[in-house]
């Protein structure tokens, strides 16, 4: 009879591809469904994110969408509601290593992320011996190596936080800036034209603060144009687009093939 492989989540490739600044192009996943993630999941993006804060997602949707995407080459990371350090920790618990977190706007929030995300003594995240994280206690150096093993990445998405991009950048264990553009535009009197000149400097100045503090900095660019040249602009960590806007897109399309 042959030995069963080991439950093994270590090391964390996504964080060291991430921190070495390999270009990442990932997908957004708001269906909240385990089949439309899986599908995505075949397509080899480098990342798909699950969004719990425009999403209807939660804990129990959560767990099924990262079982759908257990054979992907894809890696999976979750976008909490909100910097809360219980619902983090309950993603934490449920298998969630990489995360986004979003409306980070000083360097005592950015470091409140990421303790939330550390057991004692460099974080808060409380201990449970068997989760689904560590193999239902089957991983005997999880404790050892898992603080290492967790990406957390904080979303610049108003001035406040321009202001202070390169402080956050600065706080240990936040591994890169990601610019919510959408939230930006909102935030510099743009509603719903990210693409004007006085958002694109801010978006700039991020990108030049996470590089002061040699981290990689990401953003939301579902425009090839955009993501093209923000990825000229310096950002490695790119999502191009979403489950959501592909089959908006495509519904559309093939309706105006047949309906005038």
């Amino acid at each position: 009879m042959s030995t069963p492989k080991a439950f093994n989540p270590f090391p964390n490739q996504f964080r060291r591809d991430l921190l070495a600044g390999k270009p990442l192009y990932g997908c957004w996943s708001s269906l909240a469904s385990h089949i439309s993630t899986e599908v995505i999941g075949v397509a080899g993006f480098d990342w798909i994110l699950l969004d719990g804060e425009h999403a209807p997602n939660d804990i129990s949707t959560f767990v099924p969408q990262m079982m759908a995407l257990k054979n992907s080459a894809s890696a999976v990371i979750a976008r909490p509601s909100w910097n809360n350090t219980v619902e983090i920790k309950r993603l934490l618990d449920a298998g969630f290593f990489n995360f986004l977190v979003p409306f980070i706007e000083t360097a005592d929030e950015a470091q409140k992320a990421v303790e939330a995300t550390r057991y004692p003594p460099q974080g808060v995240r409380g201990v449970s011996v068997s989760t689904r994280s560590n193999g239902f206690g089957s991983v005997p150096e999880y404790f050892k190596q898992i603080n290492d093993n967790i990406c957390v990445m904080v979303q610049i998405e108003s001035r406040k936080g321009v202001a202070a991009a390169r402080d956050i950048g600065a706080i240990e264990g936040v591994d890169s800036l990601f610019v919510g553009p959408s939230d930006l535009a909102a935030a510099y009197g743009h509603l719903g034209n990210p693409s004007h000149p006085e958002v694109q400097a801010a978006i700039a100045e991020v990108f030049a603060a996470s590089k002061a503090c040699g981290k990689p900095s990401g953003i939301l660019a579902p425009v090839e144009a955009d993501a093209r040249r923000y990825a000229q602009m310096g950002a490695t960590f790119i999502g191009v687009g979403s489950d959501l806007g592909l089959l908006r897109g495509a519904s559309q399309a093939l309706r105006d093939k047949f309906l005038a």
